[in-house]
């Protein structure tokens, strides 16, 4: 996949040189790029040499000067210009494997690519983690990244992973801490595999890498009505005992999920350090609510509003905190309407994976003024649901005015929304 232009950033350098969606940028003073590590390494001079090729073919040499760390101002449509490396396992939990067909091309997409690992924040297992690959991290001191454990058990991470390879899990962690490149962790909790003692063990070994290790997420797997297997979901006696056993590790923080199965209020901020995880949705729901704390909320509003927040069933709660105390200021109701998943299943309860047909199920009678969607139920950087519909189609099939709250760990949309009708 060469590195095709998505769009520029108004008023950089590739909008002055009038490069444009479509171009392709073949390479930076004579070297082609792989990925945007090259990128971003090749651009830090002052003076650098640019090929271009234009959407009709005509390649375009470009020298340009510029301050040492100014950006083109190039997006990408991908982050890997070459290919994506892919994922060789058939984890046990692996959510891809239980999709149906019918969704975006995308979501089918397996990859274990540590470069998107380090540029996204996306988790690698390490299994196809070569030694040139190593050699390249190294050298170019790459990190953190962010890696999924599931259990330091060689066997039965091989068991679980379906890779040989898996067992080595230690030793390349290891390898990470020799050569002083950070990394964040994740445990996909299975019960009857990696729980109990096992998790105490993997928790054990973790904490022996010392500061290597920034933070250990737990996360409960996540069981569709589409998946063919013995997998158990976690239980409230399971997320009790999770909780109970990484209280003892300071680096390890359970997943909001983990608070609400076990019935257990969301701990405070403290419990989530530096919230190095909230796209795992560690710490999501308490960021939530503390950030609304900080606003100043108006005594009441000119005119009559409502507004109805759709939400996962995981955030009800949080949403129906910050409910109940924008209800005390007069003339606005609120109220929050869990977003129930008919399509993978009950077991699924996270904003993500909300589909158009759930969503339209959800709110078809709510009567309010404006319907409040957090835009992580959308595809990023477009309208499109799981399902392929867009945002504009649900508009047609309810007829609702809906409101797409871009910050998905803030009401500062929300609070500005009311605030116009103070």
């Amino acid at each position: 996949m060469p590195a095709v232009v998505s769009s520029v950033v108004q008023g950089s350098i590739a909008d002055e040189l009038e490069i444009e969606e479509g171009d392709i940028l073949l390479s930076i003073d004579g070297e082609k790029l792989l990925d945007m590590i090259d990128y971003r390494f090749l651009c830090k001079n002052e003076f650098i040499t640019i090929e271009i090729q234009k959407k009709n073919g005509e390649i375009e040499e470009i020298e340009l000067e510029k301050d040492f760390d100014e950006d083109l101002g190039i997006v990408f449509e991908c982050a890997v210009f070459d290919r994506v490396k892919p994922c060789l396992n058939n984890c046990i939990f692996c959510f891809v494997a239980q999709q149906p067909k019918g969704l975006r091309k995308t979501l089918y997409i397996k990859d274990d690519d540590y470069r998107l690992s380090y540029l996204q924040g996306t988790y690698i297992t390490t299994t196809n983690l070569s030694e040139s690959d190593k050699e390249r991290i190294s050298r170019l001191h790459l990190g953190p990244f962010y890696i999924s454990v599931h259990t330091t058990n060689p066997d039965l991470r091989v068991k679980m992973l379906r890779n040989p390879n898996a067992g080595k899990i230690m030793d390349n962690l290891r390898w990470f801490k020799e050569n002083e490149i950070p990394f964040h962790t994740q445990i996909v909790l299975c019960p009857g595999y990696n729980d109990g003692k096992e998790l105490r063990r993997t928790l054990e070994d973790l904490s022996s890498l010392g500061e290597a290790v920034l933070s250990i997420a737990i996360v409960p797997v996540g069981v569709t009505q589409f998946r063919q297997s013995e997998l158990k979901t976690v239980n409230a006696l399971i997320a009790k005992e999770t909780i109970e056993i990484t209280s003892n590790y300071p680096k390890a923080c359970c997943s909001d999920e983990f608070f609400l199965l076990a019935g257990q209020d969301i701990p405070s901020a403290d419990y989530y350090g530096n919230f190095s995880q909230l796209d795992d949705g560690v710490g999501s729901l308490r960021t939530l609510m503390d950030d609304f704390d900080t606003f100043e909320l108006p005594d009441r509003l000119e005119k009559k509003l409502a507004i109805a927040f759709a939400c996962s069933v995981a955030a009800e709660s949080a949403f129906k905190y910050i409910s109940s105390k924008l209800n005390r200021i007069k003339n606005l109701y609120t109220s929050v309407h869990p977003v129930k998943s008919t399509y993978w299943g009950k077991n699924i309860t996270v904003a993500g994976l909300i589909t158009s047909e759930d969503l339209i199920n959800a709110i078809i009678n709510i009567n309010a003024d404006y319907i409040i969607v957090p835009s992580i139920m959308l595809k990023p950087y477009s309208d499109l649901f799981l399902d392929g519909n867009s945002l504009e189609y649900v508009i047609n099939k309810t007829g609702k005015n809906i409101f797409v709250a871009e910050n998905n760990y803030s009401v500062c949309e929300v609070i500005d929304l009311i605030n116009e009708h103070v």
